[in-house]
């Protein structure tokens, strides 16, 4: 019997995470990813809910566990750098998750885990797709055409083959934020916490550890009237941001300058992605590119991750005729898990990001009291993301037992 083939569009957790689980139940599987190389690098993500169960399955937990970025927990400081409140850290899923990594250690982590037989490409995404009754013919940028029983689109937030495919069912919500993430020098007075500051007009300044003896900076903002800095040139970019953050205080000096020669800074306008299928024919949509829920949401490493197995399970056993049956399967599990993510609470800007003085006491006044000993548990319980009551669907065909790659022989 002809192992049925699935090209998978895109390099990073969702798209590896979906090529693991497929070759595992017996699909060929080949990767295309537009990146030249892999894309190492990124800010911390974290595994959380029903994703620890996932990593389980693929035996990689301990690799993700090596991976950890040091971080032991998250507190709010003032401008003089003082602590004013600390955010519930206990348990696997607190503010400073168990298993905290970077992304790029994330993906690397999956990448070497893939069996040997499934081929990753770099530097030649898909140009177009033709879809039809019984699959898809993939035609890349160099002219290279791919026959496949499925297409994974992975691309992420932006994705350009969706928009292609999908272009008039995808809703992009503008939320409003930038974010401006990139590494930046390690000093005496970095520690390992999580430290997170607020100012006047709705700006955020944040430091974490890392593994690799650097720190990792994110400069956030709220302006629903401003701009895309992504449109303009990167100079451009970092001279606008400067002009924001120039007078706020704590940090934004130090991170401003360092951002200035970081080789990994990374703009973006926080954006959801609202679709109402995740899949056609012979075509579904996996991680940012489906239902991306931004940083704010929080949980998307770990519903990328998920998505993989969900989407292999229910096709494990599925006939030829049954695809488009187990695709639906695969929606139909992970739509409440992503909504309950999505769902982000009313009033988010004047309390996340406050533009006055008053604004930031008031929400001073309101974490310490929701992080208070007596209230702590609450606010940890209710900050649980990417959780279900749901039953993972089992794997219904063997498992081939197939070896990770061979640059990678000890996982």
């Amino acid at each position: 019997m002809t192992e049925p083939h699935a090209v998978v569009s895109g390099a990073s957790i969702a798209g590896l995470s979906a090529a693991f689980w497929l070759r595992r139940i017996g699909w060929r599987v080949t990767v295309l990813e537009k990146a030249k190389a892999f894309r190492d690098g990124g800010q911390n993500v974290d595994v959380r809910g029903v994703a620890h169960d996932v990593l389980d399955r693929m035996g990689l937990t301990e690799a993700i566990k090596k991976q950890n970025t040091t971080e032991t927990g998250t507190v709010l400081v003032n401008g003089s750098g003082a602590v004013v409140a600390e955010l519930p850290s206990d348990g696997p899923d607190g503010a400073t998750a168990e298993l905290e990594v970077l992304r790029g250690d994330f993906a690397k982590s999956i990448l070497d885990s893939l069996p040997t037989d499934v081929e990753v490409g770099y530097g030649d995404p898909i140009a177009s797709v033709e879809e039809r009754d019984d699959g898809v013919t993939v035609t890349t940028e160099s002219g290279r055409i791919v026959q496949a029983d499925l297409l994974v689109i992975a691309e992420g937030v932006r994705s350009s083959t969706r928009d292609q495919l999908f272009g008039d069912q995808v809703d992009l919500r503008d939320l409003g934020i930038t974010m401006v993430f990139g590494t930046i020098p390690r000093t005496s007075e970095d520690d390992d916490r999580w430290r997170w500051y607020n100012t006047t007009g709705g700006r955020q300044v944040h430091l974490r550890p890392d593994n690799h003896g650097t720190t990792r900076a994110i400069l956030a903002y709220a302006d629903s009237a401003d701009g895309d800095l992504v449109a303009l040139s990167h100079k451009q970019a970092l001279a606008q941001v400067r002009e924001r953050f120039g007078d706020a205080g704590w940090e934004a000096a130090r991170v401003l300058d360092a951002f200035d020669s970081s080789d990994d800074v990374y703009i973006d306008r926080l954006t959801q992605v609202r679709m109402p299928l995740w899949h056609r024919g012979r075509v579904c949509l996996v991680g940012d590119a489906a239902w991306c829920v931004t940083p704010l949401g929080g949980g998307g490493a770990s519903l990328a991750l998920t998505s993989g197995y969900i989407l292999a399970a229910y096709l494990s056993g599925a006939s030829a005729g049954g695809i488009e049956a187990a695709l639906a399967n695969y929606e139909e599990w992970l739509r409440p898990v992503v909504g309950d993510v999505q769902k982000l609470p009313p009033g988010l800007h004047p309390f996340a990001f406050p533009k006055t003085k008053l604004g930031l006491k008031i929400r001073e006044l309101f974490m310490k009291v929701i992080t208070s000993k007596p209230v702590a548990p609450l606010t940890a319980k209710f900050a649980s993301v990417a959780d279900t009551d749901q039953q993972l669907p089992a794997i219904t065909t063997p498992i081939l037992n197939v070896g990770p790659r061979p640059d990678n022989p000890g996982l």
